[in-house]
């Protein structure tokens, strides 16, 4: 068996890189839904608060990561409010494009 394949079947946790990486990609998809102009500063500032958040958390959201709807909740409590704040967007439209994007 090859190494790749023994780190994917003990389930170990992702790295920094595909974090930030899904972060960004995630942040993308629900802005695109928002079909509101986001500066580029304020789309970094957004992303760098998210994979904070994320890192924070990282177990309980690795625990729970077959459940989209669980971790879209997560979000929902814990990232959306401060970053509806940061764009200038209200809270349940950002809630909604993310939850649309997410699948959760």
């Amino acid at each position: 068996m090859q190494y790749n394949q023994v780190k994917h079947q003990a389930g170990g946790l992702p790295t920094a890189r595909k974090i930030r990486r899904a972060c960004s990609k995630e942040l993308y998809r629900a802005v695109k839904r928002l079909k509101t102009y986001i500066p580029a500063d304020k789309l970094a500032e957004g992303e760098t608060l998210y994979y904070k958040k994320v890192m924070l958390n990282l177990l309980w959201i690795h625990e729970h990561s077959s459940n989209r709807k669980m971790l879209a909740d997560w979000w929902d409590e814990n990232v959306c409010q401060e970053l509806a704040g940061l764009w200038d967007v209200p809270a349940d439209q950002l809630s909604k494009a993310f939850r649309e994007s997410f699948g959760g």
